[in-house]
């Protein structure tokens, strides 16, 4: 394989892992920090790929990113109602959701289960003909995911330092203790989990429109690429400040889009990349508590041998 060749396929891991950065960004804030595990992960993403596409296609390519993210907010609030108000189970709430975006997405694509946008005026497509004749010219997808997810990280960063970021924290940690505070903890869940899926709906429309095209299971898996992303970029950080536990959420991202490349350059099935995907999650999760456990197992092996010899 040619330098050329290994650079091209990092640049596309890049730009695909900035994009789906922001849906990790997104379990950032509702997993780590809310403590809620959203299952309506892969249905948001669908949702903000679809309006983005059709407030696009309809000629509104700038609007369709603030239209996708209203959207996915919509959606976080009719999950945090089930969860805060109808006493719904979270993650049964999220699959409930989850469920019926499915039929949602099909009714905003039109009834069709695919929408091509290969003639449609995109923010990529603006900002290629904005940087046509400059050396930035082949580097229009790249830019647009570096500017989205330093926005996002920047906006987590000083919106969970200010009083109501302080508060979704709380909720997180210790929720009885956040009632006692006389915060409402109803409040700060609908809050956080209409921000995540904002952001998690900006992943999809921006993935889908730089693929120029929609299909209604774009966002199939994506809860489980983002949740392994999540815990990848821990593994590099750990517990720090809230902007570098974000910026090792993107690189986890990235570490899992560089596997998926690696493991497509194998020439290994497609359906095979969804086993590929869960195995990245157990190790993911495993890897900290075998790394713990590991030097008890040495010494019970130590113990077991020196009986052994003894003997």
């Amino acid at each position: 394989m040619s330098l050329p060749m290994i650079l091209g396929l990092g640049q596309t891991a890049l730009e695909l892992a900035l994009f789906n950065a922001l849906t990790v960004l997104a379990l950032f804030l509702s997993y780590s920090m809310l403590n809620v595990c959203d299952l309506s992960t892969d249905g948001c993403y669908a949702l903000g790929a679809a309006v983005g596409a059709v407030v696009a296609i309809s000629g509104h390519p700038w609007l369709s990113i603030p239209a996708a993210m209203g959207a996915g907010m919509l959606s976080g609030l009719v999950t945090a109602v089930l969860q805060t108000r109808m006493g719904v189970n979270s993650l049964l709430a999220g699959i409930i959701v989850n469920t019926g975006l499915y039929s949602v997405n099909i009714w905003i694509m039109g009834g069709s289960s695919l929408l091509n946008m290969n003639k449609t005026e995109t923010v990529f497509t603006k900002l290629k003909a904005a940087l046509k004749g400059t050396a930035l010219s082949g580097q229009y997808a790249l830019i647009i995911g570096l500017i989205a997810v330093a926005a996002v990280i920047l906006f987590l960063s000083l919106f969970l330092r200010t009083r109501l970021g302080l508060a979704i924290r709380a909720t997180g940690d210790n929720p009885d203790m956040v009632r006692s505070s006389s915060i409402n903890p109803v409040f700060t869940t609908t809050v956080g989990l209409c921000i995540s899926n904002a952001f998690t709906a900006l992943s999809g429309c921006l993935l889908a429109q730089s693929q120029k095209s929609v299909t209604v299971d774009i966002g199939s898996g994506m809860v489980t690429v983002a949740l392994a992303s999540l815990l990848i970029g821990g593994v590099f950080l750990g517990r720090r400040s809230v902007p570098l536990r974000a910026v090792g959420a993107v690189l986890g991202a990235f570490v899992f889009r560089l596997v998926y490349t690696v493991a497509l350059r194998f020439n290994l099935p497609a359906f095979m990349l969804k086993l590929i995907s869960s195995v990245i999650v157990v190790i993911a999760i495993s890897g900290p508590y075998l790394k713990k456990q590991f030097p008890l197992f040495r010494r019970r092996l130590a113990v077991k041998f020196g009986k052994a010899g003894m003997q």
